[in-house]
């Protein structure tokens, strides 16, 4: 059994519009429109991107960061947990948040399903 660790800062936590807008709920973006298919099926839509932001800042607040990764540019915090969604449904997804060197402010990365979960 692992330690249960969360993402310091994680009470101020950043998600740009343009991040859920431009690639985790747009089916044009190359990388993001499997992302966005996800993420829609759940009931998360591009016009109401604020339901996905939230649904991710509560997201970082789970105690389990399953990997931290030293950059030169910063630290990379991987949290995995249940994504309370639109549909009633809680996936289980991975997101990844990066805190700048000589910054307390975890900035989100991105966040796909958890690779081998059944949701």
């Amino acid at each position: 059994m692992h330690a249960m660790i969360s993402v310091p800062g994680a009470d101020r936590a950043v998600i740009e519009e343009r991040k859920l807008t431009t690639y985790l709920l747009s089916d044009s973006h190359p990388a993001g429109r499997s992302k966005a298919a996800f993420f829609r099926y759940f009931g998360f839509e591009p016009a109401e991107w604020q339901r996905l932001q939230q649904a991710l800042l509560i997201h970082i607040r789970t105690p389990d960061v399953v990997n931290v990764d030293q950059t030169k540019f910063g630290l990379k915090y991987t949290v995995v947990g249940r994504l309370k969604t639109p549909s009633g449904r809680s996936p289980l997804v991975r997101s990844v948040w990066f805190v700048a060197t000589g910054q307390d402010v975890p900035r989100l990365v991105t966040a796909y399903p958890e690779p081998g979960s059944k949701e």
